[in-house]
């Protein structure tokens, strides 16, 4: 069993207008067997000097249609034409037992304030075969990952946070 769960998040509209999300959170591995967490960005943006190895990625993400924005850190396919250096997912390695704590901040683009905003986070098993080139970095095993885990992945998601509220919605 995985389970995960934000320690703290304080959004735009309860830290002042214009403020960035600042999420913490906790990912522990109750089950049996080494996990994946794609948390960790993309290889690319690690070449590039936009991420410190072994940081935190910056979140994707979409609007849901009902005023809600959804934040993710999920293994992403491979671009289609494919670059010529792509962004290859990168993915902490996590043993049974074992928890991963993270944080990240994210600035809403131009325009209204969302309504509300969960976040979700990509889990695999670790198989060997799908991973190459570890490093430590920062405390953590950061494992490149194949673009073939996009499709196979688990997404877990936080249950809403509602902004005007400041807190999470019990769903």
């Amino acid at each position: 069993m995985i389970t995960h769960s934000p320690t703290r998040a304080t959004c735009p509209g309860s830290a002042g207008a214009g403020s960035p999300l600042r999420v913490r959170y906790r990912v522990h591995n109750t089950g049996g067997e080494d996990l994946a967490v794609f948390d960790r960005g993309n290889r690319h943006a690690v070449l590039t000097k936009r991420q410190q190895a072994g940081e935190v990625g910056e979140p994707g993400f979409h609007e849901d249609g009902d005023g809600g924005l959804v934040l993710s850190h999920v293994a992403r396919p491979l671009p289609r034409p494919a670059p010529t250096l792509p962004p290859t997912p990168l993915a902490a390695r996590l043993a049974p037992g074992q928890a991963l704590e993270g944080d990240f901040s994210f600035s809403p683009l131009v325009g209204d304030q969302p309504r509300r905003l969960r976040w979700c986070l990509g889990v695999a098993p670790f198989n060997e075969t799908q991973f190459r080139s570890p490093e430590q970095a920062g405390g953590v095993e950061v494992w490149q990952a194949s673009f073939d885990l996009a499709e196979s992945q688990q997404t877990l998601c936080t249950p809403w946070f509602e902004v005007a509220a400041g807190a999470f919605a019990t769903e």
